[in-house]
């Protein structure tokens, strides 16, 4: 997704639909007529977003909600075509750099963006988004408050951000002062607001996907009011800014949103949304799919939060118009190790110990949990299909993707740890409790006891396995995550760099279980700085199976997702890095 409004890369071109698709792109939109402005958009679901602070969200979730009220430079078109919402997009920007416009330099390593005009904060009075509300934007990724899991993306990329994040590092994280001060104090070397709507950025060495990276939420503008409060905290959560077409109206934590129109918008200065629903309700603590689903088909909501269509559903409603399965290569769920767990003498710091656990688990029988074939492939290796530098390969084949516990209690017994306890927490919402179940059940025919935990309240992500202190502390041993790439096409480094990357370990990293090999961060530095993608792609494929050798993770399901919508909604087309509609673009009918 990165140089001009380009091609499908080649990891992504094999892909096609990979899995059945229902529905067809922006061509299904227009069948809904003109659109009509209007009414209350009703979503429902489970848990509230770990983050709702632009610099550090990182979930589906946050990425759907942040679209609304948060604009970045680029970003990607809304489609029910998987691949139309491959290529950048400008969004902010005016237009796309390349080297052909002048706008990215010879060698690679300067990027001038230009700003359009029209775009505005809903402050009183309404003022323009500026460069330098984007410099503050990328600077607040490494706050010591609440840092971007997508840091390191920029820190192995900009010139001195590296060096920026490392003294943010140390400044007091409950002093919103302080951290103001800091970002005034001190500059990214490569990142400078020449004018108010000019943004030069210079790079450490060429970086063909650094056009994706400007689309990523967490990059979004952010305005000189947010120097007010701690980065993610409690006020700074009731004191949300917009640019985009919605504004956070009211925010109950954990329970509700009302997003109304900002009166700031203007349509005209935006390229990738539109806005026709008076008001988005979003409500929460619903973790039952069963109830959301009904609520939908009765007409009571509109559309669910973080709940897929239940899986004895699927069958039912194959031929609704409502339904569809939308692509969205991905690794989800996949279990992973803590690696930093004293629990068990430190046993699963052993890769023999992990090794035989990846023979534990029945894939076909998680398959039929979330859908059937239809719905999910049985997936072992971390990079999906579809995604630079995927090759299949199975390292640890079982019979019928059925599991193998004869083995896994041979291997565990010649690791010298043949019975094991396992604390596993396991999220609320969808089929995740069921999923943890199946894998528990697995796991006792090697003899391995699981002890389950339900995690409510949406701190599954943001404090139980994204808190290095309780993974070091065995709060932890198993969990069962899932992973949506950051973006689609030239993606390699969307995978493997944030869940693998040892040197990006600490608060907030999605690297929950501590893994950390020199020999595939040496890989991952070897894809960033290689000179095509395609020469990448072999760098992130050999980073892939050196994690599988020392089974990092035991990869789970390439899943697609199922959504429902009620007979109001039209005009739907699908955000797959959001795994849902794009609310800025539908409508309701009379």
């Amino acid at each position: 997704m990165a140089r001009e409004v380009i091609k499908v890369t080649a990891g992504l071109a094999g892909l096609a639909v990979g899995l059945s698709g229902c529905g067809g792109g922006d061509s299904a939109r227009g069948a809904d007529g003109p659109p009509r402005d209007g009414g209350t958009l009703r979503v429902v679901g489970s848990s509230d977003v770990e983050h709702l602070d632009t610099a550090s969200v990182a979930s589906v979730g946050a990425y759907g909600l942040s679209r609304t009220y948060a604009r970045t430079l680029f970003g990607s078109r809304a489609s029910n075509e998987f691949s139309e919402t491959v290529p950048v997009q400008a969004d902010v920007a005016a237009r796309i750099p390349t080297r052909e416009n002048g706008d990215i330099s010879k060698d690679g390593r300067t990027y001038t963006v230009r700003l359009r005009k029209g775009v505005q904060w809903n402050t009183r009075p309404v003022r323009p988004v500026t460069a330098h509300d984007f410099v503050r934007g990328l600077q607040r990724l490494c706050n010591p408050a609440s840092p971007s899991a997508s840091k390191g993306y920029f820190t192995s990329t900009l010139k001195g951000m590296d060096d920026f994040c490392r003294g943010f590092g140390g400044v007091d994280a409950a002093d919103p002062a302080a951290i103001a001060r800091y970002q005034r104090e001190h500059a990214v070397e490569g990142v400078e607001a020449k004018d108010d709507e000019t943004l030069v950025f210079r790079l450490e060495r060429p970086a063909s996907d650094f056009l994706n990276l400007l689309a990523l939420p967490s990059t979004a503008a952010a305005p000189q009011e947010y120097d007010r409060y701690v980065p993610d905290g409690r006020d700074f959560r009731q004191h949300t800014i917009s640019d985009g077409p919605y504004q956070i109206a009211e925010y109950r934590p954990g329970l509700s949103y009302l997003l109304t129109r900002n009166p700031a918008w203007r349509p005209e200065s935006d390229p990738l949304r539109e806005r026709h629903v008076e008001k988005i309700q979003i409500t929460l603590g619903q973790d039952s799919a069963e109830a959301v689903q009904r609520q939908l088909e009765q007409g009571s909501a509109d559309l669910a939060w973080d709940q897929p269509v239940p899986t004895q559903d699927v069958s039912r409603l194959r031929d609704d118009p409502r339904f569809a399965i939308r692509d969205t290569p991905s690794n989800s769920p996949y279990l992973v190790f803590n690696t930093r767990s004293p629990n068990n003498g430190g046993a699963l710091g052993d890769r023999e110990v992990r090794r035989a656990l990846e023979y534990a688990v029945d894939r076909s029988a998680l398959i039929k949990i979330v859908g059937g074939p239809s719905v999910a492939e049985p997936l072992h290796t971390v990079i999906p299909p579809g995604n630079a530098g995927y090759a299949p390969a199975d390292r640890y084949p079982t019979p019928g993707e059925s599991g193998d516990p004869a083995k896994c209690r041979e291997l565990l017994g010649k690791a010298k740890h043949p019975r094991l306890t396992l604390k596993f927490p396991y999220r609320t919402n969808s089929v995740h409790k069921l999923i943890a179940q199946s894998i528990a059940q697995n796991l006792a025919a090697c003899g391995v006891k699981a002890e389950l935990s339900p995690d409510t309240g949406g701190s599954f992500y943001s404090s139980t396995i994204g808190t290095p202190a309780k993974a070091q502390e065995g709060v932890w041993d198993i969990a069962a995550p899932g992973w949506t790439p950051d973006w689609y096409g030239n993606n390699g480094r969307s995978i493997i760099q944030p869940l693998f990357d040892g040197r990006t370990y600490g608060p907030n990293s999605t690297n929950y279980g501590g893994y950390d090999n020199f020999q595939v961060n040496g890989l991952i530095d070897s894809a960033l700085t290689a000179p095509d993608p395609a020469r990448a792609a072999g760098y992130w494929q050999l980073a892939d199976q050196k994690i599988m050798e020392d089974a990092a993770i035991v990869p789970l399901l390439d899943r697609a997702h199922t959504i429902f919508r009620s007979d109001r909604v039209r005009g739907a087309v699908f955000l797959p890095t959001a795994a849902s509609y794009d609310y800025t673009r539908l409508w309701l009918a009379g």
